[in-house]
Protein backbone atom coordinates (compact mmCIF):
# COMPACT_ATOMS: atom_id res chain seq x y z
CA UNK A 1 0.00 0.00 0.00
CA UNK A 2 0.90 3.16 -0.86
CA UNK A 3 1.53 6.07 1.28
CA UNK A 4 -1.57 8.13 0.58
CA UNK A 5 -3.54 5.47 0.49
CA UNK A 6 -2.15 4.14 3.79
CA UNK A 7 -2.51 7.51 5.44
CA UNK A 8 -6.46 7.57 4.20
CA UNK A 9 -6.93 4.48 5.85
CA UNK A 10 -5.45 5.63 9.33
CA UNK A 11 -7.64 8.24 9.21
CA UNK A 12 -10.48 6.50 8.68
CA UNK A 13 -9.99 4.14 10.91
CA UNK A 14 -9.19 7.24 13.52
CA UNK A 15 -13.23 8.21 12.21
CA UNK A 16 -14.73 4.71 12.82
CA UNK A 17 -13.20 4.76 16.06
CA UNK A 18 -14.17 8.10 17.32
CA UNK A 19 -17.45 7.27 15.69
CA UNK A 20 -17.73 3.84 18.41
CA UNK A 21 -16.88 5.72 21.19
CA UNK A 22 -19.49 8.24 20.32
CA UNK A 23 -21.78 6.26 19.91
CA UNK A 24 -21.16 3.67 23.24
CA UNK A 25 -20.58 6.86 25.39
CA UNK A 26 -24.09 8.16 24.10
CA UNK A 27 -25.73 5.00 24.60
CA UNK A 28 -24.18 3.62 28.37
CA UNK A 29 -22.36 6.42 29.64
CA UNK A 30 -25.19 9.56 28.83
CA UNK A 31 -28.34 7.05 28.03
CA UNK A 32 -30.11 7.99 31.67
CA UNK A 33 -29.47 12.04 31.08
CA UNK A 34 -30.99 12.14 27.79
CA UNK A 35 -33.49 9.28 28.69
CA UNK A 36 -34.75 11.95 31.53
CA UNK A 37 -34.17 14.86 29.07
CA UNK A 38 -37.47 16.94 28.93
CA UNK A 39 -36.96 17.44 25.26
CA UNK A 40 -36.88 13.76 25.08
CA UNK A 41 -40.66 13.21 23.94
CA UNK A 42 -39.77 9.38 22.93
CA UNK A 43 -39.33 8.61 26.31
CA UNK A 44 -43.20 9.73 26.69
CA UNK A 45 -44.25 8.18 23.83
CA UNK A 46 -42.63 4.67 24.47
CA UNK A 47 -44.71 4.94 28.04
CA UNK A 48 -47.68 5.23 26.73
CA UNK A 49 -47.41 2.62 23.98
CA UNK A 50 -48.65 0.04 25.71
CA UNK A 51 -51.21 -0.64 28.27
CA UNK A 52 -49.69 0.42 31.65
CA UNK A 53 -49.41 -1.91 35.04
CA UNK A 54 -52.09 -1.43 37.83
CA UNK A 55 -51.93 0.00 41.08
CA UNK A 56 -53.74 -2.93 43.00
CA UNK A 57 -56.23 -2.63 46.53
CA UNK A 58 -57.98 -5.86 47.97
CA UNK A 59 -57.02 -7.71 44.68
CA UNK A 60 -58.82 -5.49 42.65
CA UNK A 61 -57.10 -2.55 40.22
CA UNK A 62 -58.11 0.84 41.23
CA UNK A 63 -56.55 1.76 37.60
CA UNK A 64 -56.64 0.89 34.16
CA UNK A 65 -55.53 1.88 30.47
CA UNK A 66 -57.53 3.08 27.82
CA UNK A 67 -56.79 2.96 24.01
CA UNK A 68 -56.59 6.47 22.37
CA UNK A 69 -57.11 7.53 18.93
CA UNK A 70 -53.71 9.19 18.93
CA UNK A 71 -51.27 7.46 16.85
CA UNK A 72 -48.34 8.48 19.06
CA UNK A 73 -49.68 7.79 22.82
CA UNK A 74 -52.03 4.66 21.84
CA UNK A 75 -52.82 4.32 25.62
CA UNK A 76 -54.38 6.47 28.37
CA UNK A 77 -54.21 6.24 32.09
CA UNK A 78 -57.63 5.63 33.66
CA UNK A 79 -58.41 5.67 37.05
CA UNK A 80 -61.49 3.94 39.60
CA UNK A 81 -62.99 5.88 41.73
CA UNK A 82 -60.34 8.40 41.03
CA UNK A 83 -60.83 11.14 43.77
CA UNK A 84 -61.10 8.54 46.71
CA UNK A 85 -57.62 7.22 45.27
CA UNK A 86 -55.66 10.19 44.49
CA UNK A 87 -54.18 10.63 47.27
CA UNK A 88 -52.82 7.09 47.15
CA UNK A 89 -52.12 6.99 43.52
CA UNK A 90 -51.30 10.62 42.32
CA UNK A 91 -51.87 10.68 38.59
CA UNK A 92 -49.92 9.81 34.82
CA UNK A 93 -50.35 12.43 32.67
CA UNK A 94 -49.31 12.24 29.03
CA UNK A 95 -48.85 15.96 29.09
CA UNK A 96 -47.82 16.62 33.26
CA UNK A 97 -46.00 13.56 33.62
CA UNK A 98 -46.82 11.57 37.15
CA UNK A 99 -46.23 11.94 40.42
CA UNK A 100 -46.60 9.84 44.24
CA UNK A 101 -47.26 5.69 43.59
CA UNK A 102 -47.72 6.84 39.69
CA UNK A 103 -44.08 8.25 39.90
CA UNK A 104 -41.90 6.37 41.94
CA UNK A 105 -43.45 2.72 41.13
CA UNK A 106 -43.05 4.42 37.39
CA UNK A 107 -40.15 1.66 36.25
CA UNK A 108 -42.29 -1.04 36.93
CA UNK A 109 -45.73 -0.21 36.04
CA UNK A 110 -44.06 1.21 32.38
CA UNK A 111 -42.80 -1.88 32.24
CA UNK A 112 -39.23 -0.30 31.68
CA UNK A 113 -37.42 -1.39 34.97
CA UNK A 114 -34.54 -3.62 34.75
CA UNK A 115 -36.18 -5.51 37.18
CA UNK A 116 -38.50 -6.96 34.08
CA UNK A 117 -35.58 -7.43 31.96
CA UNK A 118 -36.52 -11.27 31.52
CA UNK A 119 -40.07 -10.47 30.93
CA UNK A 120 -39.20 -7.71 28.03
CA UNK A 121 -37.24 -10.31 26.36
CA UNK A 122 -39.50 -13.32 26.91
CA UNK A 123 -42.13 -11.38 25.23
CA UNK A 124 -39.32 -10.14 22.06
CA UNK A 125 -39.36 -14.29 21.55
CA UNK A 126 -43.20 -15.07 21.89
CA UNK A 127 -44.47 -11.88 20.10
CA UNK A 128 -46.45 -11.10 23.54
CA UNK A 129 -47.34 -7.28 23.96
CA UNK A 130 -44.92 -5.39 26.49
CA UNK A 131 -47.05 -4.66 29.58
CA UNK A 132 -46.23 -3.31 33.33
CA UNK A 133 -46.24 -5.06 36.27
CA UNK A 134 -48.46 -4.14 39.12
CA UNK A 135 -48.29 -2.46 42.67
CA UNK A 136 -49.87 -4.15 45.48
CA UNK A 137 -50.88 -2.00 48.09
CA UNK A 138 -51.57 -2.42 51.62
CA UNK A 139 -54.91 0.03 51.35
CA UNK A 140 -57.94 -1.53 52.69
CA UNK A 141 -60.86 -0.66 50.24
CA UNK A 142 -63.60 -0.29 52.83
CA UNK A 143 -61.46 1.73 55.19
CA UNK A 144 -60.93 4.31 52.86
CA UNK A 145 -64.20 4.91 51.42
CA UNK A 146 -65.14 5.26 55.13
CA UNK A 147 -62.56 8.00 55.38
CA UNK A 148 -63.55 9.54 51.86
CA UNK A 149 -67.39 9.31 52.72
CA UNK A 150 -66.57 10.58 55.99
CA UNK A 151 -65.05 13.60 55.27
CA UNK A 152 -67.47 14.01 52.39
CA UNK A 153 -67.57 17.98 51.65
CA UNK A 154 -65.40 19.06 54.65
CA UNK A 155 -62.01 19.76 53.80
CA UNK A 156 -59.73 17.87 55.44
CA UNK A 157 -57.42 14.62 55.66
CA UNK A 158 -57.69 10.89 57.91
CA UNK A 159 -54.74 8.40 58.02
CA UNK A 160 -55.11 5.21 59.13
CA UNK A 161 -52.30 2.04 59.93
CA UNK A 162 -52.22 -1.35 60.99
CA UNK A 163 -50.03 -0.80 64.41
CA UNK A 164 -48.58 -4.11 64.36
CA UNK A 165 -47.28 -4.00 61.25
CA UNK A 166 -47.28 -0.50 60.09
CA UNK A 167 -49.44 -0.95 57.10
CA UNK A 168 -51.21 1.87 56.16
CA UNK A 169 -55.10 0.96 55.35
CA UNK A 170 -56.27 4.24 54.31
CA UNK A 171 -54.83 7.74 53.01
CA UNK A 172 -57.44 9.99 52.40
CA UNK A 173 -57.73 14.18 51.43
CA UNK A 174 -60.38 16.49 50.76
CA UNK A 175 -61.37 18.33 48.54
CA UNK A 176 -59.84 15.84 45.80
CA UNK A 177 -59.47 15.13 42.27
CA UNK A 178 -60.44 12.97 39.44
CA UNK A 179 -56.43 12.10 37.77
CA UNK A 180 -58.53 10.65 35.20
CA UNK A 181 -59.44 14.29 33.96
CA UNK A 182 -56.09 15.28 32.72
CA UNK A 183 -54.60 11.94 31.51
CA UNK A 184 -54.29 12.35 27.84
CA UNK A 185 -53.95 15.43 25.64
CA UNK A 186 -57.02 16.90 24.39
CA UNK A 187 -57.89 20.52 24.85
CA UNK A 188 -60.30 19.50 27.82
CA UNK A 189 -57.15 17.80 29.80
CA UNK A 190 -55.45 21.46 29.93
CA UNK A 191 -58.05 23.18 30.63
CA UNK A 192 -58.77 20.31 33.86
CA UNK A 193 -55.52 20.97 34.52
CA UNK A 194 -55.36 24.44 34.53
CA UNK A 195 -58.44 24.60 36.97
CA UNK A 196 -57.25 22.02 39.64
CA UNK A 197 -54.18 23.85 39.69
CA UNK A 198 -55.64 27.29 39.85
CA UNK A 199 -57.99 26.12 42.43
CA UNK A 200 -57.76 27.77 46.10
CA UNK A 201 -58.90 25.14 47.79
CA UNK A 202 -55.89 23.38 46.59
CA UNK A 203 -57.37 19.40 45.84
CA UNK A 204 -54.27 18.43 44.51
CA UNK A 205 -52.58 18.51 47.47
CA UNK A 206 -52.28 14.99 49.36
CA UNK A 207 -53.77 16.84 53.01
CA UNK A 208 -53.10 13.55 54.73
CA UNK A 209 -49.18 13.39 53.94
CA UNK A 210 -48.46 16.79 52.74
CA UNK A 211 -49.75 19.32 54.68
CA UNK A 212 -48.61 20.25 58.80
CA UNK A 213 -51.34 21.59 61.22
CA UNK A 214 -51.22 22.02 65.07
CA UNK A 215 -52.29 19.02 66.15
CA UNK A 216 -53.90 20.90 68.97
CA UNK A 217 -55.03 18.82 72.05
CA UNK A 218 -54.15 15.31 70.51
CA UNK A 219 -50.47 16.12 70.87
CA UNK A 220 -51.10 16.08 74.71
CA UNK A 221 -50.49 11.61 74.43
CA UNK A 222 -46.69 12.64 73.96
CA UNK A 223 -46.37 15.25 76.46
CA UNK A 224 -48.30 12.26 78.73
CA UNK A 225 -45.97 10.25 77.31
CA UNK A 226 -42.73 11.93 77.86
CA UNK A 227 -44.09 13.04 81.09
CA UNK A 228 -44.25 9.16 82.14
CA UNK A 229 -40.87 8.39 80.84
CA UNK A 230 -38.62 10.76 81.80
CA UNK A 231 -40.31 10.44 85.36
CA UNK A 232 -42.62 13.85 85.94
CA UNK A 233 -45.13 11.92 86.45
CA UNK A 234 -45.20 8.70 88.48
CA UNK A 235 -48.67 7.58 89.02
CA UNK A 236 -51.24 8.81 86.39
CA UNK A 237 -53.65 8.85 89.57
CA UNK A 238 -51.37 10.88 91.52
CA UNK A 239 -52.74 15.31 91.60
CA UNK A 240 -50.18 17.01 89.07
CA UNK A 241 -49.74 20.10 91.59
CA UNK A 242 -50.95 21.97 88.74
CA UNK A 243 -52.29 25.82 90.14
CA UNK A 244 -55.31 27.36 88.53
CA UNK A 245 -54.56 29.55 86.92
CA UNK A 246 -51.20 28.47 85.15
CA UNK A 247 -48.82 31.42 84.39
CA UNK A 248 -46.81 30.15 81.45
CA UNK A 249 -43.25 30.37 82.73
CA UNK A 250 -41.48 33.53 82.16
CA UNK A 251 -44.65 35.46 81.17
CA UNK A 252 -47.80 36.85 83.00
CA UNK A 253 -49.91 35.04 80.62
CA UNK A 254 -52.12 32.67 82.12
CA UNK A 255 -53.00 29.24 80.26
CA UNK A 256 -56.65 29.18 79.38
CA UNK A 257 -58.17 26.26 80.11
CA UNK A 258 -62.13 24.96 78.54
CA UNK A 259 -62.52 22.61 81.23
CA UNK A 260 -63.31 22.58 84.80
CA UNK A 261 -61.57 21.30 87.38
CA UNK A 262 -57.73 21.46 86.12
CA UNK A 263 -56.30 22.56 89.54
CA UNK A 264 -54.30 19.87 90.59
CA UNK A 265 -55.69 17.54 88.84
CA UNK A 266 -54.43 13.93 88.17
CA UNK A 267 -52.99 13.32 84.90
CA UNK A 268 -56.04 10.40 83.67
CA UNK A 269 -58.36 13.44 84.53
CA UNK A 270 -56.05 16.36 82.60
CA UNK A 271 -56.53 13.69 79.78
CA UNK A 272 -60.06 12.81 80.20
CA UNK A 273 -61.42 16.72 80.26
CA UNK A 274 -58.05 17.89 78.23
CA UNK A 275 -56.55 20.26 80.21
CA UNK A 276 -54.50 22.51 78.81
CA UNK A 277 -52.81 23.96 82.15
CA UNK A 278 -52.05 20.44 83.37
CA UNK A 279 -50.15 19.50 79.97
CA UNK A 280 -48.74 22.91 79.79
CA UNK A 281 -47.02 22.49 83.36
CA UNK A 282 -45.91 18.47 82.42
CA UNK A 283 -43.99 20.14 79.05
CA UNK A 284 -42.37 22.54 81.05
CA UNK A 285 -41.19 20.04 84.08
CA UNK A 286 -39.97 17.69 81.53
CA UNK A 287 -37.87 20.50 79.56
CA UNK A 288 -37.58 21.56 76.43
CA UNK A 289 -35.08 19.43 75.41
CA UNK A 290 -36.62 16.42 76.23
CA UNK A 291 -39.82 16.91 74.94
CA UNK A 292 -37.86 17.66 71.39
CA UNK A 293 -36.31 14.01 71.94
CA UNK A 294 -39.46 12.40 72.71
CA UNK A 295 -41.35 14.07 70.05
CA UNK A 296 -38.40 12.39 67.59
CA UNK A 297 -38.62 9.29 68.80
CA UNK A 298 -42.33 9.43 67.19
CA UNK A 299 -41.20 10.85 64.09
CA UNK A 300 -41.46 14.76 64.51
CA UNK A 301 -38.59 16.44 62.92
CA UNK A 302 -38.01 13.85 60.54
CA UNK A 303 -37.61 14.46 56.71
CA UNK A 304 -37.10 11.28 55.18
CA UNK A 305 -40.35 9.41 56.20
CA UNK A 306 -41.05 7.52 52.46
CA UNK A 307 -44.38 5.52 52.50
CA UNK A 308 -42.74 5.19 49.37
CA UNK A 309 -44.83 8.73 48.88
CA UNK A 310 -42.62 11.33 51.17
CA UNK A 311 -44.32 12.42 54.13
CA UNK A 312 -43.74 16.36 55.27
CA UNK A 313 -41.84 16.78 57.96
CA UNK A 314 -43.90 17.23 61.56
CA UNK A 315 -41.78 20.11 63.56
CA UNK A 316 -41.40 20.29 67.29
CA UNK A 317 -39.25 23.38 67.80
CA UNK A 318 -35.51 22.70 69.07
CA UNK A 319 -34.95 26.55 69.85
CA UNK A 320 -38.01 27.42 71.18
CA UNK A 321 -38.37 29.59 74.73
CA UNK A 322 -39.79 27.82 78.17
CA UNK A 323 -43.50 29.46 77.40
CA UNK A 324 -43.13 28.44 74.01
CA UNK A 325 -42.10 25.19 74.99
CA UNK A 326 -45.42 25.11 77.13
CA UNK A 327 -47.28 25.93 74.37
CA UNK A 328 -46.20 23.51 71.98
CA UNK A 329 -46.61 20.72 75.05
CA UNK A 330 -50.70 21.28 74.39
CA UNK A 331 -49.94 21.12 70.43
CA UNK A 332 -49.78 24.78 69.68
CA UNK A 333 -47.27 27.47 69.00
CA UNK A 334 -44.65 26.00 66.38
CA UNK A 335 -46.15 22.58 66.65
CA UNK A 336 -47.32 21.11 63.31
CA UNK A 337 -48.11 17.51 62.07
CA UNK A 338 -49.55 15.79 59.66
CA UNK A 339 -52.26 13.24 59.99
CA UNK A 340 -50.12 10.87 59.05
CA UNK A 341 -47.68 12.11 61.98
CA UNK A 342 -50.14 11.63 64.51
CA UNK A 343 -51.67 7.84 63.67
CA UNK A 344 -48.10 7.00 64.07
CA UNK A 345 -47.82 8.26 67.52
CA UNK A 346 -51.30 6.38 68.15
CA UNK A 347 -50.17 3.25 66.21
CA UNK A 348 -47.00 3.04 68.22
CA UNK A 349 -48.52 3.74 71.88
CA UNK A 350 -51.66 1.37 70.70
CA UNK A 351 -48.70 -1.18 69.88
CA UNK A 352 -47.48 -1.42 73.25
CA UNK A 353 -44.17 1.37 73.09
CA UNK A 354 -43.37 0.39 69.54
CA UNK A 355 -43.01 2.17 66.58
CA UNK A 356 -43.62 0.79 62.47
CA UNK A 357 -42.43 1.97 59.63
CA UNK A 358 -44.96 3.33 57.48
CA UNK A 359 -45.44 1.94 54.42
CA UNK A 360 -48.15 1.47 51.89
CA UNK A 361 -46.84 -0.90 49.01
CA UNK A 362 -46.71 -4.83 49.80
CA UNK A 363 -45.49 -5.97 47.03
CA UNK A 364 -44.05 -5.35 42.77
CA UNK A 365 -45.10 -8.34 41.07
CA UNK A 366 -44.46 -8.94 37.08
CA UNK A 367 -46.83 -9.07 34.30
CA UNK A 368 -46.97 -12.95 34.86
CA UNK A 369 -47.20 -11.64 38.62
CA UNK A 370 -44.47 -12.99 39.53
CA UNK A 371 -42.98 -11.50 43.03
CA UNK A 372 -40.43 -8.78 42.26
CA UNK A 373 -40.09 -7.05 45.24
CA UNK A 374 -42.01 -7.82 48.96
CA UNK A 375 -42.06 -4.81 51.58
CA UNK A 376 -41.90 -6.44 55.59
CA UNK A 377 -42.23 -4.64 58.18
CA UNK A 378 -40.18 -3.12 59.85
CA UNK A 379 -39.61 -0.94 63.74
CA UNK A 380 -38.35 2.19 63.31
CA UNK A 381 -38.08 2.83 66.87
CA UNK A 382 -39.30 1.94 70.56
CA UNK A 383 -40.11 5.98 71.69
CA UNK A 384 -41.67 4.58 75.40
CA UNK A 385 -41.49 1.39 77.18
CA UNK A 386 -44.65 -1.12 77.11
CA UNK A 387 -46.01 -0.13 80.42
CA UNK A 388 -46.32 3.39 79.56
CA UNK A 389 -47.88 2.59 77.09
CA UNK A 390 -50.15 0.88 78.68
CA UNK A 391 -51.07 3.63 80.89
CA UNK A 392 -51.40 5.87 78.10
CA UNK A 393 -53.80 3.18 76.88
CA UNK A 394 -55.53 3.49 80.47
CA UNK A 395 -56.11 7.24 79.78
CA UNK A 396 -57.20 7.49 75.74
CA UNK A 397 -59.71 4.68 76.63
CA UNK A 398 -61.27 6.66 79.80
CA UNK A 399 -61.61 9.88 77.28
CA UNK A 400 -63.35 7.55 75.03
CA UNK A 401 -65.73 6.06 77.51
CA UNK A 402 -66.23 9.20 80.33
CA UNK A 403 -64.66 12.44 78.34
CA UNK A 404 -64.65 14.34 75.40
CA UNK A 405 -64.58 11.47 72.91
CA UNK A 406 -67.31 9.57 73.24
CA UNK A 407 -68.55 9.66 70.10
CA UNK A 408 -65.72 7.47 68.73
CA UNK A 409 -67.05 4.22 70.93
CA UNK A 410 -67.93 1.14 69.39
CA UNK A 411 -70.14 -1.16 71.21
CA UNK A 412 -67.98 -4.62 72.09
CA UNK A 413 -64.94 -3.02 71.67
CA UNK A 414 -61.78 -1.24 73.39
CA UNK A 415 -61.56 2.07 71.75
CA UNK A 416 -58.99 5.04 72.82
CA UNK A 417 -58.85 8.16 71.76
CA UNK A 418 -58.05 11.85 72.02
CA UNK A 419 -59.77 15.38 70.73
CA UNK A 420 -58.11 17.93 69.58
CA UNK A 421 -59.41 21.30 68.70
CA UNK A 422 -56.45 23.60 67.39
CA UNK A 423 -56.48 27.48 66.69
CA UNK A 424 -55.08 29.37 63.91
CA UNK A 425 -55.05 32.07 62.37
CA UNK A 426 -53.47 35.52 62.56
CA UNK A 427 -55.38 36.15 66.92
CA UNK A 428 -56.86 32.80 66.58
CA UNK A 429 -59.30 34.51 64.05
CA UNK A 430 -60.05 31.67 61.64
CA UNK A 431 -62.20 28.56 62.20
CA UNK A 432 -60.09 26.04 64.38
CA UNK A 433 -59.31 22.74 62.84
CA UNK A 434 -61.05 19.62 64.42
CA UNK A 435 -58.79 16.69 64.72
CA UNK A 436 -59.18 12.95 66.44
CA UNK A 437 -56.81 10.31 67.00
CA UNK A 438 -57.73 6.85 68.25
CA UNK A 439 -57.25 3.15 68.10
CA UNK A 440 -59.63 0.30 68.27
CA UNK A 441 -58.17 -3.31 70.38
CA UNK A 442 -59.18 -6.93 70.09
CA UNK A 443 -58.14 -9.80 72.07
CA UNK A 444 -55.24 -9.94 69.41
CA UNK A 445 -53.65 -6.18 69.93
CA UNK A 446 -54.61 -3.11 68.18
CA UNK A 447 -55.50 -3.57 63.98
CA UNK A 448 -56.21 -0.13 63.61
CA UNK A 449 -54.91 3.47 64.77
CA UNK A 450 -56.43 6.76 63.27
CA UNK A 451 -56.12 10.10 62.77
CA UNK A 452 -58.89 12.79 61.34
CA UNK A 453 -58.26 16.41 60.59
CA UNK A 454 -61.38 18.11 59.74
CA UNK A 455 -59.79 21.54 58.53
CA UNK A 456 -62.84 23.21 57.50
CA UNK A 457 -66.66 22.44 57.19
CA UNK A 458 -69.94 24.39 57.17
CA UNK A 459 -70.28 23.78 61.15
CA UNK A 460 -70.67 27.48 62.81
CA UNK A 461 -67.49 28.37 64.92
CA UNK A 462 -68.91 27.36 68.12
CA UNK A 463 -70.09 23.95 66.71
CA UNK A 464 -66.72 23.00 65.63
CA UNK A 465 -64.84 20.35 67.77
CA UNK A 466 -62.86 17.40 67.53
CA UNK A 467 -65.36 15.08 69.26
CA UNK A 468 -68.13 16.09 67.02
CA UNK A 469 -66.68 16.67 63.82
CA UNK A 470 -63.83 14.21 63.54
CA UNK A 471 -64.29 11.31 65.94
CA UNK A 472 -67.19 9.69 63.92
CA UNK A 473 -65.17 9.77 60.73
CA UNK A 474 -62.90 7.65 62.93
CA UNK A 475 -64.84 5.77 64.18
CA UNK A 476 -66.22 4.43 60.95
CA UNK A 477 -62.86 4.24 59.60
CA UNK A 478 -62.35 2.32 62.53
CA UNK A 479 -65.77 -0.01 62.22
CA UNK A 480 -64.45 -1.23 58.44
CA UNK A 481 -61.23 -2.39 59.55
CA UNK A 482 -63.13 -4.37 62.35
CA UNK A 483 -65.80 -6.08 59.54
CA UNK A 484 -68.58 -3.31 60.47
CA UNK A 485 -68.51 -4.22 64.10
CA UNK A 486 -71.03 -2.63 65.93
Amino acid sequence: MNKPLRRIAIFCGILVLALMIRDNWLQYVRADELNANKYNKRVEIERYAHERGNIIVDGKSITGSVETDDNYYKYKRTYTNGPMWAPVTGYASQVFGANQLEKLEDGILSGNSDQLFFDRTMAMFTGDKKKGGNAVTTLSGKAQEAAYKGLGDKKGAVAAIDPKTGKILALASTPSYDPSSFAGRLEKDGKAWTALTNDPDKPMLNRALRETYPPGSTFKVLTAAAALEYGAVKDINAPTETPEPYILPGTRTPMINHASGCENATLNRAMEVSCNSVFAKLGDDVSRDKMVEMAERFGFNNTEIDTPIRAAASVYDKKMSRDGNAQSSIGQFNTAATPLQMAMVTAAIANDGRLMKPYMVDKLVSPDLDVIQQNDPEEMSRPISAENAQLLQQMMENVVENGTGGNAAINGVKVGGKTGTAQHGENNSKNPYAWFISYAKTDNGSPVAVAVVVEDSNARRDDISGGGLAAPIAKAVMQAVLGDRQ
